[in-house]
């Protein structure tokens, strides 16, 4: 038999070979998505068949009713009551109305989140109050070393305000490096860049047996799996709402102020929104009881009310369910990129331990640029971290795992078309 003879053979075995594999696969992707009780979900979002949207850990999907519930906030609320809906329409309480929505997804008690400002804003408030809360003695501020930039921005202007110093540290070094100066520690619970699940429980309780306070960002994990800051004794915690909670882009963030902390949060940014009588316009601030005084100015009410809409998603959706088939949408996905995917071509720095992942996948690859502009044309939506990192966000509510299977066939068939050293376009 000819060498020419016994290649075409090698490569007919191999194309049957792969073709049986990705049989195999979405196969079992169709009875995965069969049997998952999320899956009806999916029906409340505003998506395209031809798209399978893995972004959802930067923005989440639209909820399909937000539309309807705006244009009456708009046209009814606005147009015809006007300044009567502060009062009519409940515009004034909705930043803790909101928030008792939020509460129960983040596992906070009632009367502890307060909606409103952007999550860099809450960031500032939180950390400032707790170097504050801390007490004199306490000058050092440990801060997440891959925190997300605007974090660590933050903190080093918190860290100007208060006197203290920064301390960056991986986060598993945390517990053993808090000691008697420690005044807090600024901790994301999921890595942006990796997915990395960081160790709440455990560096919360080091943190506070230190005498420190935990201050924690949900970004990435608040809506994606159970976060439990009551359980945990979490001190104080931020998040937006836009990526797994779907409140739309630049939809308000949130403050958590644990009911034990109340009393004494003295947030930098008193405003008239956190006074305990607002409209008596004295020239003296007494702060407001409770996670109120997390307020500042007036309500972002059009941005407010679309989150409030699009929470109605979450109703009898248990957070439990949303890790599980979290953790499975994941798995599977990983799995099908081994066996889709050139060898050598990308290399998960997620990690594989489901007590450390978040509800990401990132997939290190050389050509990263080239390879996910080449996905997003041809359907499958993610999204780059330079230089090297490509990002697909697992939303259960509204990802199959079809999408899963696709995007990871996809991703194989870019990636024998992209050319090693590719530059980006």
């Amino acid at each position: 038999m000819s060498d020419l003879l016994k290649g075409r053979l090698k490569d007919q075995l191999k194309d049957r070979l792969k073709g049986r594999r990705e049989e195999h696969l979405e196969a079992r992707a169709r009875d995965l998505d069969t049997a998952d009780g999320l899956a009806g979900h999916r029906e409340k979002f505003a998506l395209d068949a031809d798209t399978v949207y893995l972004d959802g850990n930067s923005l989440g999907a639209l909820p399909a009713h937000v539309p309807a519930r705006m244009a009456d906030v708009i046209t009814r609320e606005w147009g015809e009551l006007r300044i009567r809906s502060w009062d009519e329409s409940g515009w004034w309480t909705a930043p803790e109305r909101i928030g008792e929505r939020i509460a129960p997804i983040v596992g906070a008690g009632p009367g502890q989140v307060v909606v409103g400002d952007s999550t860099s804003v809450n960031v500032f408030k939180a950390l400032v109050a707790a170097a504050r809360l801390a007490g004199d003695g306490r000058d050092e501020i440990l801060v997440d070393a891959s925190t997300f930039p605007t974090d660590g921005y933050i903190a080093e202007s918190a860290a100007r305000m208060t006197g203290h110093r920064i301390v960056p540290l991986d986060p598993a070094a945390m517990a053993e490096a808090a000691g008697p100066r420690t005044a807090a520690a600024l901790v994301n619970h999921v890595d942006y860049r990796s997915g990395r699940l960081h160790d709440l429980p455990g560096i919360t309780a080091a943190l506070r047996a230190a005498g420190a306070l935990a201050v924690w960002d949900l970004c990435h994990s608040a809506g994606a799996l159970p976060v439990g800051l009551d359980a945990h004794g979490v001190d104080l915690a931020v998040g937006c709402t836009y990526k797994y909670l779907n409140g739309g882009p630049g939809s308000p963030a949130y403050l958590y102020v644990a009911e034990r902390h109340q009393a004494a949060f003295d947030s930098p940014l008193p405003g008239w929104n956190s006074h305990a009588d607002p409209f008596a316009m004295t020239p003296g601030y007494e702060a407001a009881a409770g996670a109120v005084r997390g307020r500042v100015g007036t309500p972002d009410i059009l941005s407010m009310l679309a989150l409030e809409a699009a929470l109605d998603v979450w109703d009898g959706v248990a957070v439990e369910d949303v890790r599980a088939k979290s953790l499975a949408l994941t798995d599977f996905f990983l799995e099908c990129v081994r066996a889709y995917a050139p060898e050598g071509r990308v290399a998960s720095v997620t990690p594989e331990a489901h007590g450390e992942r978040g509800s990401q996948v990132a997939l290190r690859c050389a050509e990263a640029p080239a390879v996910m502009a080449e996905l997003i044309r041809r359907g499958v939506v993610g999204d780059l971290r330079r230089p090297d990192v490509l990002r697909f966000g697992f939303t259960p509510l509204y990802v199959g795992f079809a999408d899963a299977e696709r995007a990871a066939r996809v991703l194989a068939e870019v990636l024998a078309d992209v050319p090693a050293g590719a530059p980006a376009e």
